[in-house]
C-alpha cells in the first residue's frame, strides 16, 4: 500500500512538472509549483526527489524505460530504436527545457546509459547465437554505437527538433543495418588469426 501511495505521488509530481513545462520555462518553475499542484508538502516532494532536475530525469527514465518495455516484447534494435526518439518526442517541452537548463553532460550520461544498455542487449542477444567475443569488445562495439546514436539525437534536440524524426530513425536503421553485425564478425575474424 505505501509503495503504491509513493509510486503515485511521483507520478503525481511528473504530471504536473509535465503540465507546467507547456507554459513556462523550467527556469520559472519551482517546488511550491509542483507542491501546490499535487496538494503535497515539501517535505513530501523532498522525500522523492532532491530537485527539480532530479524529478525530470526520473521522469525522462520512467517514459522511457515504459516505451521500451513495449519495444523489447519486439525483439529488434530498429523497434527500441524507434521507441527511443517516440518518448523523446513525446516529450518535447520536457526534452526542451531539459536541453536549455541541465548540464549537457547530465543529459549525455542519461542518453548514453539509456542507449549502452539496449545496444548490448542487442550484441550479447548476436554473440550468444553466432560468436564468442571478449568482454573488451562486445563494450567497445556497445559504446561505438552508443556516441553515435546519441550524438544524433543531441544534434537533433539542439535544432529544436523541428526535423521529422521519423526520417532520421528511418536513416539510422539504414546506416546502422547489418553494421554491428559486419563489427562483431569482424571481432570474431581478429580473434581467431
Amino acid at each position: 500500500m505505501f509503495l503504491r501511495m509513493n509510486q503515485r505521488t511521483k507520478n503525481d509530481l511528473e504530471n504536473a512538472l509535465k503540465q507546467l513545462l507547456k507554459v513556462r520555462p523550467l527556469s520559472k518553475i519551482t517546488i511550491k509549483d509542483l507542491c501546490e499542484a499535487c496538494n503535497i508538502s515539501r517535505v513530501s516532494f523532498y522525500y522523492h526527489f532532491k530537485d527539480i532536475y532530479d524529478l525530470m530525469e526520473w521522469s525522462c527514465l520512467n517514459d522511457t524505460k515504459k516505451a521500451l518495455q513495449n519495444a523489447n516484447a519486439r525483439h529488434t534494435w530498429q523497434q527500441e530504436m524507434q521507441a527511443i526518439f517516440d518518448v523523446i518526442f513525446a516529450n518535447k517541452p520536457i526534452i526542451i527545457n531539459a536541453y536549455k537548463t541541465i548540464p549537457l553532460q547530465q543529459i549525455q550520461r542519461f542518453l548514453f546509459q539509456l542507449t549502452y544498455e539496449e545496444i548490448l542487449k542487442f550484441v550479447e542477444s548476436y554473440i550468444q547465437n553466432t560468436n564468442r567475443l571478449p568482454q573488451d569488445k562486445i563494450v567497445f562495439i556497445a559504446n561505438f554505437y552508443k556516441y553515435s546514436f546519441v550524438g544524433i539525437v543531441l544534434e537533433w534536440i539542439d535544432k529544436g527538433m523541428h526535423e521529422d524524426y521519423q526520417k532520421i530513425v528511418d536513416d539510422v536503421i539504414w546506416m546502422m543495418e547489418g553494421t554491428i553485425e559486419k563489427a562483431i564478425q569482424n571481432f570474431t575474424n581478429t580473434q581467431k588469426c
